[in-house]
This record gives C-alpha cells, structure tokens and sequence, in this order.
C-alpha cells in the first residue's frame, strides 16, 4: 500500500478521534461506553499506521491541535449524527486503500472498512436514521 495512502487514512483516524471527545460527553451509559470503545478502536488503527509509516519509509503527517466539525454537537441526536458521519468518513479511507493493497495489508484495510460499516449501523439504530445500511460503506453518496 503506498505511503499516501496509509497517510490519508491516518489522517482520518486522527479526526475521528478527535471527534469523539465532542460525541462521548453528549451520550450516557451504553452509549458513552459505545463512544469510549470507538475511540480506542481508532487509537489503536492510529498506532498501528504511525508504526507501519515509520518502518516502512513514509512520513507520518502531524496530527492538528483540532478538527473542524461539520456541524455543532449540541445534544444526545448531534453526537450520534456525528458519529455516523466519522464512522462513514473514516470507512471512506479505508475504501480507497482497497485497491491500492494486496495480502496482509488488504485484509487489514477490509477489517477497518467493515468494522467502521458495522459501527456507523450501531450508531444509525442508535440514532434512529434509516435506512440502517448503506449499500456500499466507505463509497461517497
């Protein structure tokens, strides 16, 4: 997979942690917990791409003091509004490195796609959006 790419995608996972923070103090209970989880999920994908690019040759981008939300997060609905659209801009990432991957590094890149598919589903119930799946996770509208 080249550099770029796993840049892109870390980049995304950068993001999506910062996101959570906003996300996690507007939910309670299984939810908040749900949140807190997400966010470890994207730590650990963040760790493992910083190690991958460093080993690998690539410069690993700096991540930002913040991130830019789309839309303010005010409430219990925002967040999970918010939370679907991480979880789909970051599975966005994911996509376009299938293509670009074989082996091991494909495999990887399908788990993220497909874990951040079925967490933006969790978050759509959670939310009461429907439809609950998108036909093809990752892909832009």
């Amino acid at each position: 997979m080249s550099a770029e790419v796993l840049a892109g995608a870390l980049t995304a996972e950068y993001a999506a942690i910062w996101a959570y923070g906003p996300i996690g103090v507007r939910l309670s209970g299984a939810e908040r917990k749900a949140a807190a989880e997400a966010e470890a999920a994207h730590r650990s994908r963040r760790d493992a791409l910083v190690v991958q690019l460093s080993t690998g040759g690539g410069t690993v981008p700096p991540d930002r003091a913040g991130y830019a939300l789309p839309f303010p997060v005010t409430d219990r609905a925002s967040a999970l509004r918010l939370a679907v659209e991480v979880e789909e801009r970051t599975a966005a990432f994911w996509r376009a490195a299938l293509p670009a991957s074989t082996g091991a590094e494909r495999d990887r890149a399908l788990a993220a796609l497909t874990e951040y598919a079925v967490r933006a589903t969790r978050w759509r119930r959670s939310a009461g959006i429907t439809p609950l799946t998108v036909p093809f996770p990752g892909r832009p509208a």
